[in-house]
């Protein structure tokens, strides 16, 4: 019913940028947060940005002052500014968006595919 497709991955070198993009389309009545978080083999999928509906924001530390979410919510769009890129950043970065669609009256999560970010050094 909601799929979220996703785009901006690359590679890079360390301190250059990169802008992720997210678009959530589908039976959509309304969309709550919406994220990006990121994995890198053998660890846990992280938390790295996420903006709710009305404009609140939360970086983890590690990003904080380079990485800049964002989003169009006529859209249902959301965006990731990454500035100053180190290689320690390198992970498949996912989007989620915290949706209801109009059979529901809940709100669920829904994953993007993925995209791959690489920083070399």
């Amino acid at each position: 019913q909601v799929q979220l497709g996703e785009s901006g991955g690359g590679l890079v070198q360390a301190g250059g940028s990169l802008r992720l993009s997210c678009a959530a389309s589908g039976s959509i009545h309304s969309v709550n947060a919406m994220g990006w978080y990121r994995q890198v083999p053998g660890k846990q999928r992280e938390l790295v940005a996420i903006i709710t509906s009305g404009g609140s924001i939360n970086y983890v530390d590690s990003v904080k002052g380079r990485f800049t979410i964002s989003r169009a919510n006529a859209k249902n769009t959301v965006y990731l500014q990454m500035n100053s890129l180190k290689p320690e950043d390198t992970a498949v970065y996912y989007c989620n968006a915290n949706v209801r669609v109009w059979t529901s009256l809940r709100y669920a999560d829904y994953w993007g595919q993925g995209t791959q970010v690489t920083v070399s050094s």
